[in-house]
Order: C-alpha cells, then structure tokens, then sequence
C-alpha cells in the first residue's frame, strides 16, 4: 500500500517575497515546488516521473528524425516518376531492400508520426498523478494555512476573493508543474537534436538562419508576454473583485430582498464585470498579437531555408526529397517553438495567478504554540485573568487592566454596555488574540505556553450568533466531537431540548440546515449549538450573549437548557441581558475597558450604581414589551406582533 505524503506545515509556506510574475522567477518557484513533484516518502511518483520524462525524449527522437522518411519517400517518388533508378545519392545505401519501396517509406513516416502521438499520450497518462499529487498537497497546505491565520486576517478577509485566489493559484501551480518539468528541458534537447541534423543535412548557412529565427521568436515572445503580465493581474484583480461582491450578495440575500437593493447589487457586480470584460478583451487581443508575431518570424525563417534549398536544388547540390525534408524539419521546429512561447506564456501567467496564492502562504500566522509547548492539563478548570490588558489598535485601549477569576466549578457573569469590552474576554482565553500585558491562566497555566490544540478542547463555546454549517442537524451535532455514536449525539440533542423538534422532521437528523443554518429558526440553531457544545463535553464553558438575539419565551426555554449545560463546569457568561445572570456566583460590570463593579445580583442592586440601572431599563423595557403583548392580542389568542414579542398561545 502506497503511504501518503503529510503535506508541509503552514510555518514551512514559501516566501511570498521569492514569488513574483516580474523577475526571473520560474526556477526558484520550481526550486519550491520540486518537492511536491518528487516527493521523497513516494517511491512510486518518482518512477512516474522518470518513465514520463523518458516517453517524451524517445517522442523527441522520434519527432525529430520522422522527416527522413519523408524525405526518402519523396526522393523514391521522383525515381519512380522520372523512370530513374534510386541511388544512395539520394536513398541511404543501409535501408533494407524492402524498405526503399515508396509506400513503405510513407508507412514509416507515419508509424513515426503515430508512435510520437503514442508516446507523448504515454507521459501524459504516467505523469497525471504526480501533477494531481502535487496540485492536491499545495491546496491541502494553503488550507491549512488559512485556518492558522489569525482572527484579525480572517475579520478583513473577503470570502469570495479568497476562493478565487485558491482556485487560480492551484491551477496556476498545475500548469508550472506540467510545462515546466514535462516540456520545458525536453523540448530544449529537441532543439539541440533539430540543430545537429538540419547541420548535418544541410549545412551551417541553415542552422545560422535558424538560430536568428529561434532567438527572435524567442525575444519577441518574451517581451510581448512581459507586457501582457500587467493585462493578466488587471483582469485577475477585477476577477476577484467581482466574484467578492456575488460572495457576499447570495450571503446577505435576506437584506437585499428586505431593501429592494437588488438592482443596486447587479449595478455593484457589473460594475466590477465591466472592468474584468476590459481587461479580459486586452488580454484576448493581445494574445492575438502575439501570436501573429509569432507567425511572422517563423514564416521570415521558414522562407529563408525554403529558398536556400530550391536554389540548391537548381545547383543539382539537393534532390526534390531535401525540399521536402527542410519544409518537414521547420514544420516540426514550429511545434516547440510554438510551444515554447504558449509554455512561456502560461508559466508567466500561471506566476501572475501564484503571486496572490503565495503571498497568502507567506502571510505570517498571529497566533502560534511556543517552542516545547505543552499540553493543557486541566484538574478542576480554575480560570484567571491578571492585570490584563489588551488592544487591536495601539490608539484604541479595549481592556485596562482586567483581574478576576472563575474558580473551578463556578459560574461568573460579565455583564457591561456595548463596546466595554465583553466579548474580547472570551477571546484571549481562547487564544484568538495575546493579551498586550498581564496574563490569563487555567489552573496556573499561562494559555501562551500551552498548545492551541489542547486549550481549545478544554473550552466550549455556545455564541450569540450561531452559524451552522451547510450540511446535516447530525453533522453540524456531531461537530463537537466527530469521533462521537449515534446514541451520544441524541443524548446531547435531548439535553439540549431539541430532540423533539428534530424526531418530528421528516429527515430526522439527516435534515439538511441550509447555508448558515438558515433553515432552522434562532431558538433551533441555538439549541443545535447547545448540543454541539454538550456532545463536546468541554471543562470550561464560555456563553457568548448566548441568548440575546432570540425572543423572551425562546430565550427561558434556550436558558433552562444553558443552566444544565453549564452544571459542575467552569463557567464564564458574557451577558447582555441581566435577567440570564442573576444566579451567578458573581458578576462583573465592566465599563470602558475596566471592571468598575462587581459582586452578586442582589450586592450590585444595593449598590445603586452601573448594574443596578441597567437592570431597571431593562425591567422598563420587559414590563413595556408585556404590556405591548397584552394590548396588541387579538380575538384568536395569539399576539400581533411588535417589538420583542412572540407568537404564544394566550389564555381566554
């Protein structure tokens, strides 16, 4: 059995700076590339490899003395027709007798022409998988690149953009890798074979002629190519411009529709086509330019040699067969050439679609485990923040000098108006972000110098805003622990109160939730997110405003299930609504960056202070809403809508 290659590290990612569509790039991008190709764990790629290389130089060989039977074909036509006796004048006296007859000869031209078919088709076949090889480890590492970066990257990163940047950086890499390694040295030794016989055959005056040729089809090529480079990122640019603003208008499809904006969205989108259709059109044009150029060279040399050999052939110095064969040889010279200038086009393209891949796996990870990190080892799950402080801007202070702890075991409650600084909490004890100073510790150690790995198991995590993904309510369950049974996960659904609701679907568990869960309500993707968290099984909880986009009556029920979940666990509640908190061990009021109270529900309401204001609007807000509710219900005991109210049953 074939062992499979571990793909590199994300901190092994190439340079971007050794990456770039302007320099001479194309061997230092092979030079990193070179190991995914002949990978030194797979002994059967590089076979592949070997035997693939040495197909295309027996279809070189083939290619390139395939035009002696034309020749030969020719000259033994004339014979026949002229009535003349072939000679080794004009046959080889070493060809076999049964060979010289012409429709032999033309036999064998074209056996030639089918075998370099053959052979080429043979290193195609033999090299597919070492390309695809290569293809799949270089996507695999740029993936698992991308989930090492940090959060900050990911908070600016546009989603359709990024796909974009994948898909033409994995295919820009299969064509460097094909071309460069498959056609690029060989077709060098066919030009080296093509000079030797054109010299042998016909003289050095030829071979001068097809030097000139070769060098400037080769000059103008790579000119002509250098300046469609700065076409090619115009239209990659507007390319992933334009694929960013569909992204992000199916995402938000709701608030289009909810606006009517979406004549605004298809003008945004055409707007960013009509920039792509420009440089796409420069690029098509362009391409046209070249190629004629190209034309027009080999048709300067091919004329050339054409007319060398009908003056020779007037001078009794060459037969009809040389004619013929010089024509061959240019026609086969034509093939590489051409090749050579699609070859170098599609590497300095495929370095232009690389550049934003590269820099992408060059972009340095925030976030990484110390040398000789450790394991997280958790006894009871005692949570500590010491004078923490904390910035994403060094102009924007979020937390000054933050100190509380979660004992193992209890729960404690932050609590604070927006942008106090709640949510950054549960980040840097998730290791999303390092704290500026100060440190945060479980059990006494410090999550800088435990793994990543080992800290995030350790914490369970249940956000205010829920986002599921595209699959099955199993799948998205079964995300907390994938390795969990089918009973786990449907004790962990009814722990959270959802197995009910989910028995009653006609797919069961096997329902599809939609892109971002947007089939199911907020109170089920909720619950789904309660049952991940509980098959997770984590030591450590973290609620996340858990409750407070959902509704009052979806919200105690959402809470009954939270307070179950969170029993004999270290629990850390960032709330926004107070009434969530009033049975925690102790609340935290924080206030611009700073904890400014603290204590139990009943302490901060005797305290008079921040807690206890914010708890009396919000008491006005509740006893308004339930007035609302009672005003606005109609005759068939269900509630008209308004703000914050939900469609219960009331009693008559």
């Amino acid at each position: 059995m074939t062992r499979r290659t571990r793909p590199a590290s994300p901190a092994s990612a190439p340079n971007e700076s050794r990456i770039s569509a302007d320099d001479a790039a194309i061997l230092t991008t092979l030079g990193q590339l070179w190991p995914y190709i002949w990978p030194s764990d797979r002994p059967d790629l590089k076979g592949r490899v070997v035997l693939a290389v040495l197909a295309l130089l027996v279809a070189k060989v083939v290619t390139v003395f395939s035009p002696y039977f034309f020749k030969w074909a020719t000259d033994a036509l004339t014979a026949v027709e002229t009535g003349a006796q072939a000679t080794s004048n004009t046959l080889p006296a070493w060809l076999p007798a049964w060979l010289v007859v012409p429709v032999m000869l033309v036999l064998a031209y074209n056996v030639a022409r089918v075998l370099f078919v053959g052979f080429n088709q043979l290193r195609d076949a033999l090299f597919a998988r070492v390309g695809q090889h290569a293809v799949r480890q270089l996507a695999f590492l740029t993936f698992r690149h991308l989930h090492a970066l940090s959060l900050r990257f990911h908070l600016a990163r546009r989603t359709g953009g990024l796909s974009r940047v994948i898909e033409r950086g994995v295919k820009g890499i299969e064509n460097i890798v094909r071309f460069t390694i498959l056609n690029g040295i060989p077709t060098i030794f066919e030009f080296a074979v093509m000079a030797g016989v054109i010299w042998y055959q016909f003289g050095f005056t030829y071979v001068i002629v097809v030097a000139v040729m070769i060098v400037a089809y080769t000059w103008f090529t790579i000119q002509t190519s250098n300046w469609r480079i700065s076409i090619r990122r115009e239209m990659n640019d507007s390319d992933t411009e334009a694929n960013s603003k569909a992204i992000d208008s199916l995402l938000n499809f709701e608030t289009v529709k909810y606006f009517g904006n979406e004549q605004l969205e298809a003008e945004r989108f055409d707007k960013s086509m009509a920039i792509y259709e420009s440089a796409a059109t420069r690029t098509w044009t362009s391409l046209s330019w070249l190629n004629f150029g190209q034309a027009v060279i080999l048709g300067i040399g091919t004329a050339i040699c054409m007319i060398l050999s009908a003056r020779a052939i007037q001078a009794g110095e060459q037969t009809i067969g040389d004619f013929v064969m010089i024509n061959a040889l240019l026609i086969q010279l034509s093939i590489p050439m051409n090749f050579i200038g699609f070859l170098y086009r599609e590497i300095r393209q495929g370095l232009a679609d690389l550049e934003a891949m590269f820099a992408l796996l060059g972009q340095p990870a925030e976030i990484t485990d110390r040398p000789g990190a450790q394991d997280l080892t958790v006894e009871g799950g005692t949570v500590r923040f010491e004078d923490v402080h904390f910035h994403y801007d060094a102009n924007r202070p979020i937390l000054k000098g933050i100190s509380f702890e979660v004992p193992a075991g209890r729960t404690v409650a932050i609590v604070g108006p927006s942008g106090a600084g709640k949510s950054t909490i549960s980040r840097l004890l998730f290791r999303f972000y390092d704290a500026t100073a100060g440190g945060v510790s479980i059990d006494g150690q410090d999550v800088r110098d435990v793994t990543q790995s080992s800290l995030r198991a350790a914490i369970g995590m249940v956000p205010q805003d829920t986002v599921l993904f595209n699959d099955t309510i199993a799948y998205n369950i079964r995300y907390g622990r994938p390795q969990a049974t089918d009973e786990e996960l449907r004790a962990a659904a009814r722990m959270a109160q959802i197995s009910s609701f989910i028995e009653a679907l006609p797919d069961g568990y096997d329902t599809e939730v939609g892109e971002r869960g947007l089939k199911l309500s907020g109170g089920e993707k909720q619950r789904v997110a309660i049952a991940r968290t509980i098959l997770k099984a984590p030591p450590i909880l973290i609620l996340d405003e858990a409750t407070s986009a959902l509704d009052t009556h979806t919200e105690r029920e959402i809470q009954a299930a939270l307070d179950e979940v969170s029993q004999n666990r270290t629990t850390l509640v960032i709330a926004h609504r107070l009434s969530t908190v009033v049975d925690a061990d102790e609340i935290l009021v924080l206030e611009k960056g700073k904890v400014v109270e603290r204590g139990r529900h009943q302490d901060l309401l005797a305290h008079e202070g921040l807690y206890a204001s914010m708890w009396a609007r919000q008491q006005e807000a509740s006893e308004a809403e339930e007035r609302l509710r009672a005003a606005t219900s109609d005759d068939t005991g269900f509630v008209v809508r308004g703000p914050k109210a939900e469609d219960v049953e009331t009693t008559e």
